[in-house]
């Protein structure tokens, strides 16, 4: 089981459950939207990423975005690391429904992909690799920002990355320097491209 020194940050119980599954680490919930009424435990998540900064991975639907973007305002943003849970339609073993959204929350998440997302992360894991530098600029160049049609193309380009579709283009920029290859992210434009000439 890989060993996590940087302490993550996820949403509730049973999310804090499925880490501990593949990773020994420090796993602190939130409490859902708890950490909005608690000033005391912002202020601890703040003080926590301090040393070594610290891991958020929430569910892909709005109420995780809502905490994402939350804790962004917490915590200075060299000392975060996101991680996005890709929207896989479904629901959790222990739920009667799905999600609002219809998509499988971290919990549901398989123990394969958890583990590939976060070995990056684990205690001697080599360095990533810097990512790409793209800007709000190249975006308007490409056409995925400021244009018409241009949060369609970025929801296309998200689902083809296994991001969640409802991010904004900021966050969708930051996912796609932390996270993807210039290989990965040029391959998924192709496909967006030719999917919209198919359509």
């Amino acid at each position: 089981m890989m060993k996590i020194s940087r302490p993550i940050i996820v949403e509730g119980k049973y999310d804090r459950l499925k880490i501990l599954s593949v990773a020994e680490a420090t796993v602190i919930t939130t409490d859902g939207f708890g950490i909005f009424s608690k000033a005391e435990k912002a202020e601890f998540l703040r003080r926590l990423a301090e040393k070594n900064g610290v891991i958020v991975i929430t569910d892909c639907d709005g109420a995780g975005l809502v905490i994402r973007n939350h804790l962004k305002n917490i915590i200075p943003r060299d000392k975060i690391v996101h991680i996005y849970t890709p929207e896989i339609a479904g629901k959790e073993k222990r739920k009667k429904a799905p999600s609002k959204a219809g998509f499988l929350g971290l919990e549901g998440m398989s123990r394969e992909w958890l583990a590939g997302a976060l070995a990056p992360y684990a205690d001697g894991a080599e360095e990533k690799e810097k990512g790409m530098e793209l800007t709000k600029a190249d975006f308007y160049e490409l056409g995925l920002s400021g244009g018409t049609g241009s949060a369609e193309k970025r929801r296309r380009l998200a689902a083809l990355l296994g991001l969640p579709s409802i991010i904004s283009c900021d966050s969708l920029i930051y996912a796609i320097n932390t996270l993807v290859s210039e290989e990965e992210f040029e391959k998924a434009l192709a496909r967006a491209a030719e999917e919209k000439l198919d359509g």
